[in-house]
C-alpha cells in the first residue's frame, strides 16, 4: 500500500498524519492528467469548459456515495476545508434558527466545531469522563431539559487529540428523539474507517458532515459539506458570481444549492484531486485500513507502556483511530517533538492540537494555572506529543519511535 504514495519526506517518519496525509500518486496523476482539459467551471461554452463543469458535477455524487449520502436528498458543497463547512453551516442554520437557539457541543471538540457556533448561537458543552470520553449520560440530560430549544448537536466523529471514535449514530438517534439535528466533524474519520451517513428515514442517520481533502491523502485547498438539500436554499452567507439566477438592480432569484453556496470560481482541481483520493481509499478498503491501523494502534500502546516515564493521555479502548497523546516526565512537549525530528527523523505534533479545553482538562490544570498561562508571555504552555497513524506507517517506524523514547 505505500507504493500508491509519494514519497514521505526523505528520511523521515510521518507520525503527523492528524494534521495532514500524504498524497497518493493516483491523486498528482489524476491531477496532471486533467490539467490539458482545465477551464472555468458552469462559465464557458468552448470544449474545455464544458468538460470541467461536467467531470466538476460529477465527482459530487461519487463521493456522497463514499459517505452513504442520498443524491437525492442531500448536497455536497465544496469549501476549502472542514473549517469553512462548519462556519457556513453555523452561519445556514442560525437563519432559521428561531426558538432553536442552542448548539450542543461536547468538550472534546476542535476550535473548529466550537468557535463557529459562539458566533451565532448560545453553546453547551456535554461533559467527558474523567479518561476524556463523551460522557453520553449528560450528553442526553442537556439534551432532555433544553427539549426544542436545541437545534444541532456537533461532535467529533474522532477526536484528533486522544483518538477516541464516538457513538454518532447513538448520538444521532438521541438527538432526533429530542427534536435537534447531528453534525459530525469528519476531518479525523474520513480517511479511517468506513462511514455511513445512514438513509434519512432511519432514526440514526447523520444529518450534516464534514471534511477536508488534505486528511484524505490529496492536497490542502479543498474541503465538503454534506446534509440535506431545504437547509442550503434561498440566501447564501457568503454571495456572488455563481450563486444567482438572475439579478436586476433592485431584485435577484437565488440559484438552488450547491450553486447558490459556492460563490466565485470553484476548485475544479482540487475536487479532481479529492475524486482520485476517495477512489483510491474505496480501491484499498476502508475495512482493511481500518484493521491495519488499529493493529498499529495496539502495537503501539504496548511499546509505549514500556518506556520509563511516560504518560499517556487516553485509554486502550476501541472504538479508536490511531492517534495517541504522551509526554515524558521532565521534558518541555516542543523539546520533545523537535528531538525526534532532528535525532530521530520521526515527525509528530506537539502543543494542544487546536483543542486547548479538552487538552486542558486531560492535563488536569486548574482554573488559576489556566489563568496564569494565559496572562503570561513568558511561560511556555503546557501541552502534549501526538503521534498519528496512516495506512501507510509500519511496526518497524514504531520500533524505532520507542527505542529513541526508552533511550532519551
Amino acid at each position: 500500500m505505500r507504493n500508491m504514495l509519494i514519497t514521505e519526506k526523505s528520511g523521515e517518519i510521518n507520525f503527523d498524519n492528524a494534521a495532514t496525509t500524504p498524497p497518493f500518486k493516483n491523486v498528482i496523476k489524476a491531477v496532471k492528467e486533467f490539467a490539458p482539459f482545465y477551464s472555468s467551471v458552469h462559465r464557458g461554452s468552448g470544449k474545455n469548459s464544458r468538460i470541467s463543469s461536467g467531470m466538476y458535477e460529477a465527482s459530487r455524487s461519487e463521493i456522497m456515495d463514499f459517505f452513504g449520502a442520498s443524491s437525492e436528498r442531500d448536497v455536497l458543497i465544496y469549501l476549502k476545508n472542514t473549517t469553512e463547512a462548519i462556519n457556513k453551516l453555523s452561519n445556514q442554520l442560525a437563519c432559521s434558527a428561531g426558538k432553536k437557539n442552542i448548539i450542543i457541543a461536547t468538550s472534546m471538540e476542535h476550535h473548529s466545531n466550537d468557535l463557529p457556533w459562539r458566533k451565532n448561537f448560545s453553546v453547551l458543552y456535554a461533559g467527558i469522563t474523567p479518561s476524556g470520553r463523551l460522557d453520553m449520560n449528560d450528553l442526553e440530560t442537556k439534551l432532555k431539559k433544553n427539549a426544542g430549544r436545541v437545534r444541532l448537536v456537533a461532535v467529533a466523529a474522532a477526536s484528533n487529540v486522544t483518538g477516541y471514535v464516538n457513538p454518532i449514530h447513538q448520538i444521532a438517534e438521541l438527538s432526533h428523539k429530542y427534536g435537534a439535528e447531528i453534525f459530525a466533524d469528519c476531518a479525523q474519520y474520513a480517511a479511517h474507517l468506513p462511514f455511513d451517513m445512514k438513509k434519512r428515514d432511519a432514526a440514526d442517520h447523520i444529518d450534516y458532515i464534514a471534511f477536508s481533502a488534505h486528511k484524505m491523502y490529496a492536497p490542502f485547498g479543498i474541503g465538503a459539506l454534506i446534509g440535506p438539500r431545504k437547509s442550503f436554499e434561498g440566501a447564501p452567507d457568503y454571495s456572488g458570481g455563481g450563486t444567482v439566477k438572475f439579478v436586476t438592480a433592485n431584485e435577484l432569484i437565488w440559484d438552488e444549492p450547491p450553486n447558490n453556496q459556492e460563490a466565485g470560481t470553484p476548485n475544479l482541481l482540487g475536487a479532481i484531486a479529492l475524486l482520485a483520493a476517495i477512489k483510491s481509499l474505496k480501491c484499498l478498503d476502508m475495512q482493511k485500513i481500518a484493521e491495519h491501523e488499529a493493529e498499529l494502534t495496539d502495537y503501539a500502546f504496548k511499546n509505549l507502556k514500556s518506556v520509563v516515564g511516560i504518560k499517556l493521555f487516553s485509554d486502550f479502548l476501541k472504538p479508536r483511530i490511531g492517534v495517541i497523546t504522551f509526554n515524558l516526565k521532565n521534558i518541555y512537549h516542543k523539546d520533545l517533538a523537535d528531538a525526534l525530528s532532528a535525532k530521530a527523523g520521526i515527525a509528530v505534533r506537539s502543543g494542544c492540537f487546536c483543542a486547548q479545553p479538552y487538552v486542558q482538562r486531560l492535563l488536569g490544570l486548574s482554573v488559576e494555572e489556566i489563568n496564569r498561562y494565559k496572562t503570561s508571555v513568558s511561560l511556555r504552555r503546557p501541552g502534549m506529543v501526538r503521534i498519528s497513524f496512516g495506512f501507510y506507517n509500519r511496526k518497524k517506524e514504531l520500533d524505532i519511535l520507542t527505542d529513541f523514547l526508552q533511550n532519551y
